[in-house]
């Protein structure tokens, strides 16, 4: 496993100039927030959300995918769903903030497919909750969009939930042919998009069912998409190395931490507590403010991916998640050197191993960490260490 190498992100502030972005297309002009809001709702009690399912001893030795996917089984997670009928209406993507951490413990994280991570600006980072296989009633809080997220819209080709954006984002985003799926508290309106005030605060919370209903009601094409790509199946691939810890250092600010539980098959979220440099980062567990349950995952990837300076000042980036690359999968207290690929822009990331043959996801959640490619990897045998890195 070839080393990275690392460049500090001071450095790379004072060193790098903004990168060139071709001119956007025309844009169709964005709602504005001078628009009447929604009227606040009354809260309400939340109902118990069912958790994911996990995989079955029944699971076939083949697994699922990377196509033809059977009816009943989500091909974001290879898990067979209750209801098949989800399935046949695209995913809902939403924003999530993870700064500053009065916003934590997020509601609905637990509940989603895939959830990206990745960097913002000065220090932080966001989450894209991608929702197929089970609706969340509360997700939130939702925050503004950045570029990578028309990667992520056209990927799983999916309906997408945010709160506005920088103007030169929204330009990109509502000049797209995906504009129609862009969905905003002041067109969408509550129920799909409410005010939620526990302890005073104002958050922007989103119902996933309520998003897919606005959009059939609106003309909204909510097809079922091809969302071949991913392969699962329940027996770990036999060249891992030992992977009892995962932890991935964004910013003094931004760090998580995860841990696999081998008792419960999945790797645990813990979460910076406070700014701290390496080696003294103080974490705590995260849970899901929606259903009570501990974030977890089934696979954690660490995808390393270029980013550019679209602005220094403000700080914009432009993470060029296209083409292909070196990523880490973690997966069953087991970590791989895999590459990822993005062939067809409109179709989920393909992973496959060093002979080229998919690699084996464990059916389940999925969390995907986006690094810089000049970030710096460390292995270990108790603990892989991932610390953020820009030219």
């Amino acid at each position: 496993m070839r080393k990275l190498f690392w460049t500090g992100l001071i450095l790379a502030l004072a060193a790098c100039q903004p990168a060139t972005v071709p001119p956007a297309p025309t844009a169709t002009p964005a709602p504005t927030a001078t628009l009447p809001p929604p009227p606040l709702p009354t809260p309400t009690a939340v109902p118990t959300s069912t958790p994911q399912p996990t995989a079955t001893p029944n699971y076939p030795p083949e697994g699922y995918g990377p196509t033809d996917f059977p009816a009943q089984i989500n091909p974001l997670t290879g898990l067979e769903v209750d209801n098949p009928s989800l399935l046949k209406r695209r995913p809902v993507i939403i924003k999530v903030s993870n700064m500053p951490r009065m916003v934590r413990p997020q509601w609905g994280l637990s509940l989603a497919d895939i959830v990206f991570e990745y960097y913002t600006e000065y220090g932080s980072t966001r989450f894209a909750a991608i929702f197929y296989g089970h609706d969340a009633e509360r997700v939130g809080p939702i925050r503004s969009a950045r570029f990578v997220d028309a990667h992520l819209i056209r990927m799983y080709q999916g309906l997408f939930a945010f709160g506005s954006a920088d103007y030169r984002v929204r330009r990109v985003l509502f000049g797209s042919e995906f504009a129609d799926r862009l969905l905003l508290e002041w067109t969408v309106g509550c129920p799909g998009m409410c005010r939620y005030e526990p302890n005073g605060a104002n958050h922007l919370v989103a119902d996933t069912q309520a998003l897919s209903a606005w959009a059939d009601a609106h003309g909204v094409q909510n097809q079922q998409p091809d969302l071949s790509g991913m392969y699962f199946n329940v027996t770990p691939p036999s060249d891992g190395a030992a992977a009892p810890r995962v932890s991935i250092h964004y910013s003094l600010s931004i760090y998580n931490r995860w841990e696999y539980d081998p008792q419960l098959g999945k790797y645990r979220r813990l979460v910076d507590t406070t700014e701290a440099a390496l080696p003294d980062e103080q974490y705590a567990p995260l849970t899901d403010a929606l259903t009570g349950d501990p974030i977890t995952a089934d696979n954690v990837i660490v995808l390393l991916v270029p980013y550019q300076y679209y602005s220094v000042t403000p700080e914009i980036m432009d993470i060029q998640l296209a083409g292909s690359g070196e990523a880490w999968v973690f997966r069953d207290g087991q970590g791989y050197a895999v590459r990822w690929s993005r062939p067809d822009e409109h179709k989920p990331l393909i992973f496959t191993a060093a002979d080229g043959a998919p690699f084996a996801l464990k059916p389940g959640q999925t969390w995907i960490e986006l690094i810089g490619t000049y970030s710096q990897m460390t292995p270990g045998s108790e603990n892989w260490q991932f610390v953020f890195g820009v030219p």
